[in-house]
């Protein structure tokens, strides 16, 4: 889409006014030019298709054993093992920072020394498209920023929020349990996630040309999406929520114009855990926001479905899923750096049955993170365990069930129309690392383990370890997936409602149908549904012939 010098002018007075918008305008050609200039001798970026799989990882999840930084064992570590099974790499923050296994940010600009250096990141993107964390809401309390701040420096005296500790904030939304309001040096300053974590004041212009300079920036490092963290709150406004804000969505809009007038073809995804509804409404007009937008609900979900044994209410959901345009595309998740987030099944699966949900997870040995609620009580707000024990496999079942019931989860995620992302744990079927909340104090650290190079690569060259065999299904499966043109993110899908103990759809493109068939209970369930759906026998990708019957777990991809 062509954008005018107007189109900017108008995103920029809805946020501010026509005198500030006019002010800000040249500031912002000057560095979109920097930028093209760049960019100009890269290839072109390619566009999105059924190779796209984002492998979702920490800087340092493997431990290098020899001299060199985590970032560049990271990368020797994904050719030998991974290779082409996915394209790209969402590197979780890389920067320098004080808390949140990296999302309070001291230093937006440099990689963690720790870590390992720009050139890694580089050499890591001759061979796997990158994603970078924007984290928009707020910085660390030791950032330069807020440090400036403090000493009262003029240039940094609106950079941030102080309220009056009396003020009524009661209709502020809250993620957490911590105080809205964190005391500095006798100023009472917003942190909406932490007293470390200081948001940041984007009703002063300023703050905003610094991100918008900080979002060039990683273009011209190299990324190919770029994931606005916690996007939904950077607006605030007395007497709000302060959550979804107009102006939030308008910032969003004005983010991606200029990625567009730049020529860089980098996607923009939010992170917004959130209800369904408010989640989708970042893919704006589906031109004009998000191209991508994670797919919160699917999660709690799937665990719902393999808890009750029943494809019913996932079904249901599933043939509701749509997006604005064929430019928006749902970022397909099960595990992530983070926990199983709850809001955004509010409204879909009973309230009770969430509770039971939750209840089964501390049986686990998981944890449950709870949220304030307007009236002061709590509520269940994220299950944090590590999926391949959330679905039970804690013992509970034969290490061979385990795994297949694991693998059958992956399956849903893969088939669902859009872009998979795969946590690095998942794709080994780690299990919970029980030592990481003792550790940290943190229930998050459950799904978080770091991973001594040699122990992990002796583990994956044994043929008969959990990591070994979850790696190579994963493999197989993703090698089917990237081949197929009716996996395109593009390519339409139809949820079809066959029987209970099976989830099913079909992917088609001009390239043929694809009739994907996942068992979700512990049951054998007749296969003639096949035949019906296909009027054939079909050509069966994942298996040698199409079955009599489709065992417990079963994955079954059959084109026609």
């Amino acid at each position: 889409m062509e954008y005018s010098r107007n189109d900017i002018i108008a995103d920029l007075e809805f946020i501010y006014d026509r005198t500030t918008a006019e002010k800000l305008l040249p500031q912002l050609e000057k560095r979109i030019q920097r930028t093209k200039a760049c960019i100009r001798t890269r290839p072109v970026q390619k566009d999105i298709s059924e190779r796209d799989v984002i492998l979702i990882t920490y800087g340092d999840t493997v431990l290098p054993d020899r001299d060199c930084s985590p970032l560049h064992e990271l990368h020797r570590f994904l050719k030998k093992y991974v290779g082409p099974a996915v394209n790209t790499v969402h590197i979780l923050p890389f920067f320098p920072y004080t808390s949140d296994d990296g999302f309070s940010i001291t230093d937006y600009r440099n990689v963690d020394s720790r870590l390992g250096t720009w050139e890694d990141l580089a050499a890591m993107e001759n061979d796997y498209r990158l994603m970078v964390d924007l984290v928009a809401n707020h910085v660390s309390q030791k950032s330069e920023w807020f440090v400036k701040f403090l000493a009262d420096d003029p240039a940094y005296r609106d950079f941030f929020i102080t309220v009056d500790p009396a003020a009524d904030t009661s209709s502020v939304f809250r993620p957490r349990t911590t105080p809205l309001l964190s005391e500095k040096n006798g100023q009472f300053v917003w942190t909406t996630f932490s007293p470390d974590q200081v948001d940041l004041n984007y009703a002063n212009p300023d703050v905003l040309m610094a991100v918008i300079d900080i979002l060039f920036t990683y273009v011209e490092r190299g990324a190919s999406f770029i994931r606005l963290d916690a996007v939904a709150f950077i607006w605030k406004e007395p007497g709000t929520s302060c959550i979804h804000h107009p102006k939030t969505h308008r910032i969003i809009k004005l983010f991606r114009k200029l990625l567009e007038i730049s020529g860089s073809n980098v996607k923009l995804i939010t992170e917004t855990n959130v209800p369904h509804k408010q989640n989708i409404s970042y893919f704006g007009n589906g031109c004009d926001e998000a191209s991508l937008v994670y797919n919160f609900p699917l999660p709690p979900l799937v665990l719902y479905t393999f808890m009750k044994q029943s494809s019913v209410c996932l079904t249901k959901w599933a043939q509701t899923l749509e997006t604005p345009s064929d430019q928006t595309f749902f970022f397909n998740f099960l595990a992530s750096h983070d926990g199983i987030g709850l809001l955004p099944v509010r409204n879909i699966v009973p309230d009770s049955e969430i509770r039971q949900l939750a209840e089964k997870i501390k049986k686990l040995g998981g944890f449950v993170s709870e949220k304030t609620n307007a009236d002061g009580t709590k509520s269940p707000y994220e299950l944090n365990i590590n999926y391949f024990e959330a679905l039970g496999a804690a013992g509970t079942v034969p290490e061979q069930t385990a795994q297949a019931r694991f693998m059958a989860a992956q399956s849903i995620m893969l088939v669902l129309k859009g872009i998979p992302g795969i946590y690095f744990h998942s794709l080994i079927g780690a299990g919970n690392w029980t030592a990481g909340p003792q550790k940290t104090g943190r229930a998050r650290s459950i799904n978080r383990e770091k991973f001594a190079a040699d122990k992990l690569s002796r583990l994956l060259e044994d043929p008969g370890s959990r990591q070994s065999l979850i790696l190579a299904q994963y493999r197989r499966l993703l090698s089917i997936r990237n081949s197929e043109p009716c996996f395109s993110p593009r390519a339409e899908q139809t949820v079809l409602s066959v029987d209970p103990r099976l989830f099913a759809l079909v992917r088609h493109s001009e390239a043929g149908r694809v009739l994907c068939i996942t068992n979700i209970s512990d049951k054998t369930v007749g296969a003639a549904c096949i035949r019906t759906i296909t009027g054939t026998t079909g050509r069966p990708l994942t298996s040698a012939a199409v079955p009599q019957t489709i065992a417990p777990y079963e994955i079954l991809w059959i084109k026609f």
